[in-house]
């Protein structure tokens, strides 16, 4: 039970840090540095960030998932037309690209396939037996024993 609890807790915190982060970088995404889209660069690098962070560090898709709707939820409460008519998300192309990217970021980092059971299932260097070893045809072998010729008997080793 009380698993339970942690990790409802744990979602909903990575639920509200994802909200956050979502509204920092919806704010900052408008920010121009002459043609380049600064805003809209550092906002999916730090939100992709968060969500790969939550995803590794927790080795859980849901707290990612969690993360994630937590950020696409405030993006789109802050989009709406305010009660003084303020905008901060407008239907510009850069607002669009902004919403889908933000969404695309959370759909790749949760799907994602989990490749730690690939790696545990993969036998490292220590495990693996090394590859027999073949010595070189230049090194002469001695020939095996050979048997006697037929109808004779080897020699008795008590001399009879």
């Amino acid at each position: 039970m009380r698993s339970v609890i942690s990790r409802g807790l744990s979602w909903l915190a990575a639920a509200l840090i994802g909200g956050v982060y979502g509204i920092a970088a919806t704010i900052a995404h408008s920010f121009l540095w002459g043609a380049i889209p600064v805003g809209l660069i550092l906002g999916a690098i730090a939100c992709a960030s968060l969500l790969i962070a939550l995803r590794a560090l927790t080795g859980d898709r849901w707290a990612a998932l969690a993360a994630g709707f937590g950020m696409m939820a405030l993006i789109l409460v802050i989009s709406q037309r305010g009660p003084g008519g303020s905008v901060v998300v407008p239907n510009t192309p850069l607002g669009n690209i902004w919403t889908y990217l933000v969404a695309g970021i959370v759909v790749l980092v949760v799907a994602w396939p989990d490749l730690s059971r690939l790696r545990a299932s993969a036998p490292t260097a220590h495990t693996q037996r090394p590859a027999p070893h073949e010595p070189p045809a230049s090194v002469h072998r001695r020939p095996p024993a050979s048997s006697p010729p037929a109808g004779r008997e080897p020699p008795s080793p008590h001399g009879s």
